[in-house]
């Protein structure tokens, strides 16, 4: 038996609109931050709703409400977070970091540029200096997302594995991690530092935009 065609309503991402295979509308929401769509069994459905918001659908569930907490966004992000990210042009390279309100991508915090840097190490410093941050304002249940493994490791088990060699040009680089990891290893922190999905959800909020 052959299913029943669908027809795709994307209200945010590459190109909104109404598409009539997952294949067509896939390509308008892959790497799109937050993209906003469903899936509608026919045509009409599409088009009333193409008319209406899009909360008004994802609200919706069989007839009755579904209520979504406020704190999460409809994929499953935490929108009440803050965003992590580094960009470093070269390996090593010219090199900064930065962390971003989840939700309305406000920059919080940015460094750099630093000179003969990783992305790893940018990485690691912008996830301390948001926990740092954020102990500070007394947000300790506050997230953190990553989009690095590396880092997340990093800042887990107090160590930084970089095989990048210290010296004059990066040294004001290089005290900056000093000073993170004495702070990973006489302060505590409540905050889950989670792992943002880039192939599920788009670049991270703090992403710099360069790739």
């Amino acid at each position: 038996m052959s299913r029943k065609q669908k027809f795709y309503v994307v209200w945010e991402g590459n190109r909104p609109g109404i598409y009539e295979s997952w294949a067509d509308c896939k390509a308008q929401i892959m790497g799109y931050p937050n993209a906003r769509y469903k899936a509608f069994k026919s045509r009409t459905e599409a088009e009333e709703a193409y008319t209406d918001s899009f909360t008004d659908h994802m609200a919706q569930s069989t007839g009755k409400k579904t209520v979504i907490p406020n704190n999460y966004h409809l994929d499953g992000v935490i929108m009440e977070s803050l965003s992590v990210d580094a960009a470093c042009s070269g390996n090593p390279g010219v090199l900064e970091y930065q962390g971003v309100d989840t939700k309305t991508k406000m920059v919080l915090f940015r460094q750099g540029p630093f000179q003969k840097g990783t992305n790893n190490i940018g990485e690691f410093l912008a996830l301390v200096h948001g926990l740092a941050l954020l102990k500070k304002e007394g947000k300790h249940r506050y997230p953190i997302y990553s989009d690095s493994r590396t880092a997340m490791a990093w800042v887990r088990n107090k160590k930084v594995n970089t095989k990048l060699k210290r010296s004059h040009v990066n040294e004001p680089l290089f005290q900056l991690v000093d000073r993170a990891l004495s702070w990973l290893k006489t302060q505590s922190y409540e905050n889950p530092i989670l792992k943002w999905e880039t192939d599920k959800w788009g670049e991270i909020p703090a992403d710099f935009g360069r790739k």
